[in-house]
């Protein structure tokens, strides 16, 4: 038992960092509640509570109908649900650890362990939340019918991946200015709010406003999305490899400020907190 395990091989390591992240993902998993099922709950609650709010203001609106021929609902959920994953992530990717916290002491650990475990459980969690609302409303209230879910599962692992990629950029900002990256954080998370487009449909922005969007990934990735769902909606402003570039400009410039980072921070940069 006080014997160190030693990887002899690529394959070994492999094993042992997956482990590593299945581990420390459950973990975070659990943080959440001391319930498993609960925490499930909860999280469902939360994205339910969040589309029945944006209902009852299209509603306030006297927005009855869908601007896209076709499901109120789906075109509600397939904005929503793409936001939460999104945002969710580049939250619990920014606050996923600290170079100077107590986890990484233990040397099994890394930073890369963290940021994938954290990212990870927003992703198992939202998709639980989305599987569930889409099941219950298939079952109650009208079937589901989407028209490519192929293409619809990659705008979501594509907007899960860039909100990791923005995470990656407030987590390296964070040991030099830990309250400065929590209202980035913050501020990034309340702009997409409004500006992931999800409240209304890119092809409908007149071109004098269109530009005041286009640098968001996620607007162009929830459009996509529409796209997708309805057999009757052509995206035409948007461009699904624009979120992926950017997503992987944004993760380089990412890792990029935690190497240098985690080259320079010391304990003595948190004493005065």
């Amino acid at each position: 038992m006080f014997v160190q395990r030693r990887n002899q091989n690529f394959v070994q390591a492999a094993g042992t960092t997956l482990a590593l992240i299945y581990h420390q993902t459950v973990y975070n998993l659990r943080t959440e509640h001391r319930n498993a099922i609960v925490g499930l709950l909860l999280t469902i609650l939360q994205s339910a509570i969040f589309l029945m709010a944006f209902l009852l203001i299209y509603f306030i609106m006297g927005i009855r109908n869908s601007p896209i021929r076709g499901d109120f609902m789906m075109y509600m959920m397939s904005g929503i649900f793409l936001f939460m994953v999104h945002v969710q992530t580049a939250g619990a990717v920014s606050g996923s650890h600290s170079i100077t916290g107590a986890l990484n002491k233990h040397q099994p650990l890394s930073p890369a362990i963290l940021i994938a475990s954290s990212a990870l459980a927003v992703l198992y969690r939202q998709t639980i939340s989305c599987v569930a609302i889409l099941w219950l409303y298939h079952v109650l209230v009208a079937p589901v019918t989407v028209e490519n879910w192929p293409g619809v599962l990659a705008m979501y692992l594509l907007a899960w991946f860039s909100g990791l990629c923005m995470g990656l950029v407030f987590l390296g900002i964070r040991p030099w200015s830990p309250r400065g990256s929590k209202i980035l954080t913050t501020v990034f998370q309340r702009i997409n709010m409004f500006g992931s487009g999800k409240m209304f449909v890119a092809n409908l922005i007149p071109n004098a406003f269109i530009m005041w969007f286009l640098w968001n990934p996620l607007f162009h990735v929830i459009d996509q999305t529409r796209g997708f769902v309805f057999i009757n909606y052509s995206p035409h402003k948007t461009d699904p490899y624009y979120a992926i570039w950017f997503s992987l400009a944004t993760m380089m410039v990412g890792l990029l400020i935690n190497f240098t980072t985690r080259k320079y921070e010391s304990i003595s940069w948190t004493a005065g907190e």
